[in-house]
């Protein structure tokens, strides 16, 4: 008759996992004998041996039992359940590596490749790190709200790349993070912005915001967000309204 300790020594597992299988049923727990000793047999090292091998092979612990006291087809049927769940796990797992890898700076995370594409677009364009920044947090909650309709915003903001006036904006705001408070640079700023939303009224370009952004909780969660990163955003509202144009994510005329 075995001690526990010399049990666990020839199933080759660990006192405290004998211990932890009796605690949950896998292992029947022997009666203690005369001097108050519990004392194992062979057939104990064979079980626990089988529950060390199941559980090795990534058997859950739940259904070990189930196969230690299943009939061979039982038993088939149980391990070519388990080896799908494997697969699949291993999969999953083979998906994680991949993002993970993807993620090589702060750009790959949260924002799909087409994002990523943009925002080195805007580098190149010369537009400042803090405007690129800002522009990928903008992304973020976009990707997150309309995934589907990602690829087609990009392709539509890849082009407007094409535009001088799209380019110098991005490289006024990111002067403007640092100079904010300088105030020939707000004005020129504002009167750019001005500009453009005219432009974007005489194409009709402002009527399909609404289309674009359909839901104006979501749009005053972006107005929040893009007045939260910098104190220049309010300065540049305060001067857009002036020159006759209300709203930061979806802009409109201000009406007199």
């Amino acid at each position: 008759m075995l001690t526990i300790g010399r049990l666990a020594s020839y199933a080759g597992v660990t006192i405290r996992a004998v211990r932890h299988y009796h605690q949950i049923g896998l292992l029947a727990e022997p009666e203690r004998d005369a001097s108050g000793y519990r004392a194992y047999d062979a057939t104990a090292v064979v079980r626990l041996v089988r529950i060390r091998t199941l559980a090795e092979a990534g058997v859950p612990l739940a259904r070990v039992r189930e196969l230690l006291d299943a009939d061979p087809e039982a038993f088939a049927a149980a391990t070519t359940g388990i080896d799908q769940q494997l697969r699949a796990q291993i999969r999953a797992l083979q998906e994680h590596r991949r993002r993970i890898a993807r993620l090589s700076g702060g750009d790959t995370l949260a924002v799909p490749r087409e994002v990523v594409d943009y925002l080195d677009r805007l580098r190149a364009a010369g537009v400042p790190p803090v405007a690129v920044e800002a522009e990928r947090d903008v992304w973020i909650l976009m990707a997150a709200r309309w995934p589907d309709a990602i690829p087609a915003m990009m392709a539509d903001k890849v082009a407007q790349l094409d535009n001088p006036q799209v380019v110098q904006l991005y490289r006024l705001v990111g002067r403007l993070a640092e100079n904010w408070q300088d105030e020939e640079l707000l004005r020129e700023t504002a009167d750019l912005m001005a500009e453009m939303f005219a432009q974007a009224e005489a194409n009709g370009e402002l009527e399909l915001q609404d289309e674009v952004t359909p839901d104006p909780a979501f749009v005053r969660l972006m107005d929040s967000l893009a007045d939260a990163a910098h104190p220049v955003v309010g300065r540049l509202r305060k001067l857009v309204a002036d020159r006759g144009w209300t709203g930061w994510t979806v802009v409109e005329k201000r009406r007199s």
